[in-house]
């Protein structure tokens, strides 16, 4: 009898079932996409906010494909800047409205190994296109710098910084 009655409990629970379905096709999530538009959207803001000032201040830029802005104020005639030479420079930060966040000066200049990280992704970039003794304004969207976030001590989320640096030595690596 419980042999039984354990068939018949056995043959219920796995009758009971439902069958597997195939989906045919995925439902996608809005969400992201919903991120991508906003992310665009506030690209094409901060772009416009940047060409407004330029245009404004009366300097003569040129672009990257990236959204990095370059002002060069005095073209440099020494060596040309690639990934992993040694870069030395003065540079002074500052928010679109002229507060200042973080500086170095010639006598305490900062270096770094391009290619490596260490300074705000639009600064690498813009040291790539100058070369040994340039001095140049880059006009750095959040994207480029500090992100939506900021640096959590001088740099608000989400602003656009101004960089003007002096190239003073370049070392190949």
């Amino acid at each position: 009898m419980n042999r039984a009655l354990l068939f018949i409990f056995f043959t219920l629970a796995f009758s009971c079932r439902t069958p597997v379905q195939e989906m045919d096709s995925v439902e996608e999530d809005p969400v992201p996409e919903q991120f991508v538009r906003a992310n665009q959207y506030m690209q094409r803001r901060h772009q416009d906010h940047i060409a407004a000032f330029v245009e404004r201040v009366g300097w003569e830029a040129r672009t990257t494909p990236s959204g990095l802005w370059i002002v060069i104020s005095q073209p440099g005639t020494g060596t040309a800047i690639d990934n992993g030479d040694r870069v030395t420079f003065s540079f002074e930060s500052l928010l679109l409205d002229g507060t200042p966040c973080y500086s170095a000066d010639e006598h305490q200049p900062k270096t770094i190994v391009v290619g490596n990280g260490g300074v705000e992704a639009g600064v690498e970039e813009g040291l790539k296109l100058l070369k040994e003794g340039t001095v140049a304004t880059l006009l750095i969207p959040p994207h480029l710098g500090h992100g939506n976030f900021g640096d959590r001590d001088r740099i608000p989320g989400n602003t656009v910084l101004i960089y003007h640096l002096k190239i003073l030595e370049v070392r190949k690596g």
